[in-house]
């Protein structure tokens, strides 16, 4: 569940994986199941949310005339909210203040770490506004609206059309909706599609530029447990980190400047002291990533065997490499972390979503469903001739995908994904502009390279970066159809004998992208001369013109899978047109609600609903950095020192909920029935590792630090005070 902000190349891979967002029909599943869209609350859940116990009106959730619930939930991107977010986070404080999870804010604190403030270990805290620091790569969005543009593009989407000319009539049509809302720059907008893309809405968010680090706890307690924990429950970890956001004098956003004050936001939460018990209502309001709720059978094969055991073997041979370095080296150690945690998350999520696909039995659950599909249309011939071609279609589609994703993924993240073969990428313009020998694009294509090569090189360790160059590309040589490997291949045979860590000496001692120095040196004087033997340039003309060859039948069969999905959603709807139903999730607002609850996760093993401080100290284990224990922690725990924040004598940490959440909800608040914060999701559990396709009941639940151990570290821990002042308090 965690919600990382990715570097490009996997961000690059979860939108590849992401092939189709589809539906999933609930109506004899539990109301914990089904990530809403607040627009609709009061039609569709208001009712049920009452039932179990919810005490605010539909109108203080969500409204566009009022402030209300939804004007505290903050989307967090690297920019810009058209391009999704990578976690939630919530206002708590009428100056702007934000929770969020430490993972969320893991790089955050990474760029501002050195070997002489490593904030990662020690924590950071600012005791004034001014010990703020500023971070140039994270925005935060508040969502102003939403609105149902159906009606404004279906209609205009014939069935003859073909899918290319499909995707740019929806272009044409919501450009023109998006340049409207978005009042001349004043909002970001975007158009995104639901159900398969049988539905569209339109989301209007205002952006804040300048939002600043206050607050993290050492990665002793914002990541106890490290990857020996994620996913796992019972858990211990003090997942939050703290930021503000900043505006111009009007309250607007605004680009980083001393002169910007606080936010006053339209709302925040109030947070509660009272903790929780068992069966307590909750709410959890955020921006979850990506579902495919209705994956077909044919998808699941694909992804368990194909598409996860190949991202499994690289992301695992990068890790091994990046440790053994990280491991016997600081300053590598604080530069990698951030890059390390977002792999090291990924792989262990898809060797759990492959085992408990499995284990829960998830595909034949959709062949169930697909012998319900047929034998219904069967019956009546104007369905069968609308639908008996769409699971064909499907069943096809992965057929090629399965023929190529091996190849396409091994040249995406083993050959471009390489770091200094897709460096080298970065000087096409420069190569351009010497061909066409314009001098004065030269030297704009120098003068803004000099700070690329600068920001590439600060956090590189060249020794990760060139055994990981050698061991992917020998993996790549043995797991490739030698029918699709690039031409680089032969090369290494030939000059090299097949020996790759000769071949990876060669490129770090002979390219000019391959250090800073020599990329400096290059563009004091770059030639075409130069382009043309250097071998990480080569390296990469031969990965562009490997996958040319099937990049095409690659987006063909992506195609041929989205469309026969989105045929095969309106089939479900047609089939069940009464049945209430909710969107996969797709980075958009979205609340879920359930309840505080324990869980069986096997024959005679019971899982209480929440873990103390105790627990941490039974952990603890000083030989291993994942388990290790702060010592003032433990001088506060030997005293029961937990000030007004525990509950029976005991300082509790974490605690379960039964809400239906996925990665980018991390962050996200955990809401009582009265509206008050009670903690921040951050993880879901082991045993529903398939709930992104399959949702779990008995098995599926999320795991939240309970808000009053974010106090307690806060106060007591950090002696932050000054933040607790800040807060509205709820005994």
């Amino acid at each position: 569940m965690k919600g990382q902000r990715f570097l490009g190349k996997i961000t690059f891979l979860i939108l590849m994986l992401v092939l189709f967002a589809g539906t999933k029909i609930i109506a004899d599943n539990p109301p914990d199941e089904g990530m809403w869209l607040p627009i609709l609350i009061e039609r569709l859940n208001y009712v049920d949310m009452q039932k179990m116990g919810l005490h605010l009106t539909a109108e203080e959730l969500y409204s566009i005339n009022h402030s209300s619930m939804k004007d505290a939930i903050v989307g967090l991107s690297g920019g810009s909210a058209t391009g999704g977010f990578f976690c939630t986070a919530e206002v708590v404080s009428g100056q702007g203040l934000l929770f969020t999870n430490h993972h969320c804010g893991f790089n955050a604190v990474q760029n501002h770490s050195t070997t002489e403030h490593d904030y990662l270990t020690n924590g950071f805290w600012a005791l004034s506004k001014n010990e703020e620091l500023r971070n140039e790569s994270m925005s935060a969005s508040f969502l102003i609206r939403m609105e149902n543009v159906t009606d404004s593009v279906i209609p205009f989407l014939f069935d003859t059309l073909k899918e290319s000319v499909r995707t740019e009539k929806i272009k044409e049509l919501t450009s023109k909706m998006k340049k409207r809302a978005a009042e001349n720059g004043k909002y970001e907008v975007s158009v995104k599609p639901f159900f398969g893309g049988n539905e569209y809405y339109l989301f209007v968010f205002k952006t804040y530029q300048d939002v600043r680090l206050v607050g993290a706890p050492p990665s002793s307690i914002g990541k106890f447990g490290g990857d020996t924990d994620n996913w796992m429950w019972p858990r211990h970890t003090g997942d939050f980190t703290v930021f503000r956001i900043y505006a111009d004098s009007a309250g607007n956003p605004a680009e980083y400047s001393t002169k910007n004050t606080p936010l006053q936001p339209k709302y925040y939460l109030p947070i509660s002291l009272k903790g929780i018990k068992k069966n307590d209502f909750t709410m959890i309001w955020g921006y979850p990533g990506n579902t495919s709720r209705y994956l077909t059978s044919f998808g699941i094969e694909y992804n368990i065997n194909t598409l996860y055991p190949t991202l499994i073997k690289i992301f695992g041979k990068e890790l091994d490499v990046m440790k053994e370095r990280m491991d016997v080296d600081k300053a590598v150690k604080i530069a990698y972390a951030g890059k390390y945690a977002g792999i090291a998350n990924s792989w262990k999520n898809f060797i759990g979503q492959s085992k408990m696909l499995r284990k829960n039995k998830v595909e034949d659950k959709k062949k169930a469903i697909e012998k319900t599909f047929v034998e219904w249309y069967s019956k009546n011939p104007a369905l069968q001739k609308k639908y008996e071609n769409v699971l064909g279609e499907i069943e096809k589609g992965y057929k090629q995908l399965n023929s190529l994703a091996v190849p396409f993924f091994y040249a995406n993240i083993a050959g471009m994904g390489l770091d200094v073969v897709g460096f080298s990428s970065q000087f096409s313009g420069l190569k351009s502009a010497l061909e066409k020998k314009n001098k004065a694009a030269i030297k704009d294509a120098t003068d803004g390279l000099k700070e690329v090569v600068k920001e590439h090189f600060k956090d590189e360790d060249a020794i990760i970066a060139k055994e990981t160059l050698a061991e992917l590309l020998k993996m790549y040589s043995r797991d490739v159809p030698k029918n699709y490997l690039p031409s680089v291949f032969k090369l290494i045979e030939k000059d090299y004998n097949n020996d790759f860590n000769a071949f990876a000496d060669a490129v770090y001692s002979k390219s000019v992208f391959a250090t800073e120095p020599a990329s400096k040196k290059f563009l004091e004087n770059p030639s075409l001369k130069a382009f043309k033997k250097d071998l990480a340039w080569n390296m990469i003309q031969s990965f562009k013109e490997a996958t040319g060859r099937y990049v095409e039948a690659y987006a063909s069969a992506k195609t041929m899978v989205g469309a026969g999905n989105r045929r095969y959603i309106a089939g479900l709807r047609e089939m069940n047109p009464k049945q209430v139903e909710y969107p996969d999730a797709n980075s958009t607002l979205r609340m879920s609600y359930g309840k505080v609850l324990d869980y069986f996760p096997a024959d005679a093993v019971h899982y209480d609903y929440f873990t103390t401080l105790k627990g941490v100290m039974q952990k603890e284990d000083a030989t291993n950095d994942e388990f290790m224990v702060e010592k003032k922690l433990k001088d506060l725990f030997n005293a029961r020192d937990y000030g007004q924040y525990a509950e029976n004598g005991e300082m509790v940490t974490c605690f379960l909920s039964t809400n239906d959440i996925t990665g980018g909800n991390s962050g996200s608040p955990v809401i009582n029935a009265d509206g008050q914060l009670i903690g921040l999701a951050f993880d879901g559990n082991w045993e529903a590792m398939s709930s992104d396709i399959s949702f779990e009941p008995d098995l599926q639940r999320t795991i939240n630090v309970d808000i009053r151990y974010v106090l307690f570290i806060i106060d007591k821990f950090a002696g932050a005070t000054n933040l607790i002042n800040e807060l509205t308090l709820v005994k």
